[in-house]
């Protein structure tokens, strides 16, 4: 596949605001799955759907502990998403609201 080839299926993925929003999360830090479902309001198969399309687009990484998985961001080789992140507003007030709360 072609670099242009890449950043356009990379950039397809971005068209879509759960995920966009999914990534602006990330950008705080890794978060469980159970974290970006209270954060987006939504139910776990849609974010699941998303997750999976974004890991598939090699734009975040996968870790499970236990029964859960927790997702961070895979962009360190795609300098015009990290940039393109880089102008979204933080979401940093929103993801310490979940400090102290446990997936567990």
């Amino acid at each position: 596949m072609t670099h242009i080839e890449e950043m356009t299926d990379s950039l397809k993925l971005l068209s879509d605001k759960s995920r966009l929003t999914i990534l602006t999360l990330l950008k705080e830090g890794e978060l469980c799955v159970c974290d970006i479902v209270a954060l987006l309001e939504t139910t776990q198969p849609n974010v699941s759907q998303h997750l999976k399309k974004l890991k598939t687009g090699g734009l975040i990484n996968e870790t499970k502990r236990r029964q859960w998985v927790y997702y961070s961001l895979n962009v360190e080789d795609k300098p015009y998403i990290k940039e393109i992140l880089a102008q979204l507003p933080s979401m940093k007030d929103r993801v310490d609201s979940l400090k102290g709360q446990s997936c567990d």
